[in-house]
């Protein structure tokens, strides 16, 4: 029978409840246990689409195109699995979902309510994506927040339906330290524990978090154990980490014996290789790269949070550390890329300093600098070859181009979509590439699948110009229609995609096109 650990957070949102859930899942893995895992969130949104990148961080797309919380993007990097739409569980689909059958008359005439009907649809969400031998559901938001309150009648509940000894609940919790009074303070997270109680859940785990790189004493988990009644050795601390592969460090040596004794399997976890990337020996890793992020979105990194763990893993795997420099888009010079090692132009929308990731472009493509772009990156570089090749008002229709200056145009269906939701190209498509092109060298094969999100494409009435400028096109959709890969061939390495190679990079299988940036930006 399936196990099931839900993990909720308490305290404030942010807390560390994704890396938390992630970390447990590799310590499973490593005792040769098979998982699965899920995001539910509270929130009314039907997806992840539309949300303020600023505010949420990254939009995730899975291989089915769902757009999801950047959390299943720790989910695959950790647990290296490829999640689909089930994995992702927002209220606003359960609701919809619930309306259309209403309205179908499928509940025959039932008063429709919140309890039994939306939490029965949570936990039906959840036996649908359990996969594994341990299905790990994180529930997104606080504890106590009003929209949240049905997921966790809905999982008290599971518990219920398959049994509590098959069901073990982590409570994620903040405890802040008072430099005034130079102490830790554990009543946000004792009543965050109390709120989880008053709604019928007794956590058999309480992870605490807290700020700074030094474990917190003892006495600040032996507090938080007596005022909420769970076990000592049930209280995990969590303090700030040089890198987040190193808490399943963590959760091995601290919560090993509870995991053991919950699953009955007593195995001792195989973490070396976590050991090996966390802990990385300085003698081995003495390179330094710097490579510069040309980014609109520069005030929340977890809005590139996907590029920034692709470059940290390609930068390891080539055993040199990583400094990646943020260039605001908006403010961008030439000096700021000449103090580079390598750039990336990631994916973004809207006009918003789109001028200085075309600066970005055309510098790396006229002073051999490598250069990786990423969707709208490989726009920008597409119009960048396009203005050095004589169409010198070339841009995005995307913002404003006309006609005979619209060497990116809104792709075919695409029209009168763009201001809604889930109706991009998603997910996973097949590119065909050029043999003997570059691209096709870094990944050994011709042909390719990667993730995409966009609306806009490659206008190839335009290819001239832009392999005047510099760029050729090096991969295609299958039926040609559609410009893949583009490519500098007299530079070292200049590459740029119009799809999202980030979504499918692991800290140990870095993504080919990342560690080929790193390799020419090291030869630098």
């Amino acid at each position: 029978m399936t196990k099931y650990i839900f993990v909720t957070g308490g305290v404030l949102s942010g807390v560390g409840k994704g890396i938390t859930a992630a970390s447990i899942g590799a310590v499973l893995q490593a005792k040769g246990i098979t998982v699965s895992v899920q995001k539910c969130d509270p929130y009314l949104n039907v997806d992840a689409g539309l949300l303020n990148p600023r505010e949420h961080g990254e939009c995730f797309v899975t291989k089915d195109g769902a757009e999801t919380d950047l959390d299943l993007g720790h989910y695959e990097r950790f647990l290296d699995l490829e999640l689909t739409q089930k994995n992702a569980t927002l209220s606003g689909r359960l609701f919809r979902d619930l309306i259309n059958d209403e309205r179908a008359g499928k509940f025959g005439g039932q008063t429709v309510q919140l309890v039994p009907h939306l939490t029965n649809s949570i936990k039906k969400a959840i036996h649908q994506a359990a996969e594994g031998e341990v299905h790990l559901v994180e529930i997104g938001g606080t504890v106590g927040d009003y929209e949240g309150l049905s997921f966790i009648e809905a999982i008290r509940g599971f518990a219920l339906d398959v049994g509590r000894e098959n069901c073990l609940f982590v409570h994620v919790v903040y405890v802040p330290f008072l430099e005034a009074s130079q102490e830790y303070k554990t009543k946000p997270a004792q009543n965050a524990l109390a709120d989880l109680r008053g709604f019928g859940i007794m956590p058999d785990v309480v992870a605490v978090r807290t700020e700074g790189h030094n474990k917190p004493p003892r006495s600040i988990g032996e507090k938080i154990a007596i005022s909420s009644g769970v076990r000592s050795d049930g209280i995990v601390m969590m303090p700030n980490v040089d890198t987040v592969y190193e808490v399943p460090l963590t959760v091995a040596r601290d919560l090993g014996a509870t995991l053991s004794n919950f699953t009955g399997n007593i195995v001792e976890p195989n973490l070396d290789k976590w050991r090996k990337l966390a802990r990385r020996d300085t003698t081995e890793y003495k390179k330094r790269v710097t490579i510069g992020l040309v980014a609109k979105y520069i005030d929340n990194s977890d809005t590139y949070l996907s590029v920034t763990e692709a470059l940290k893993s390609a930068a390891w795997g080539e055993k040199s550390e990583i400094e990646i420099r943020w260039i605001n888009a908006e403010t961008a010079e030439v000096a700021d890329f000449a103090g580079v090692d390598g750039v990336v132009v990631p994916g973004g929308f809207g006009e918003r300093g789109v001028e200085g990731m075309i600066l970005a472009a055309e510098y790396c493509m006229t002073n051999n600098k490598p250069y990786l772009g990423i969707c709208l990156g490989l726009q920008t570089a597409v119009i960048a070859a396009a203005r050095l090749g004589g169409v010198k008002n070339a841009n995005s229709e995307e913002f404003g181009a006309g006609d005979g200056a619209n060497v990116i145009y809104i792709m075919d269906g695409q029209e009168g979509k763009q201001s809604t939701g889930g109706t991009m190209r998603l997910g996973d498509y097949p590119a065909v590439l050029k043999n003997y092109s570059h691209i096709a060298q870094l990944y050994g094969v011709t042909e390719v699948t990667e993730r995409h999100r966009h609306r806009y494409e490659v206008n190839q009435k335009f290819v001239q110009a832009v392999k005047k400028g510099g760029l050729i096109v090096s991969g295609t959709s299958p039926d040609g229609r559609l410009v893949e890969f583009v490519e500098a061939p007299a530079c070292d390495y200049f590459v740029a995609t119009q799809a999202h190679p980030e979504f499918k990079s692991r800290p140990f299988r870095p993504h080919p096109l990342f560690v080929g940036l790193i390799r020419a930006s090291l030869a630098e």
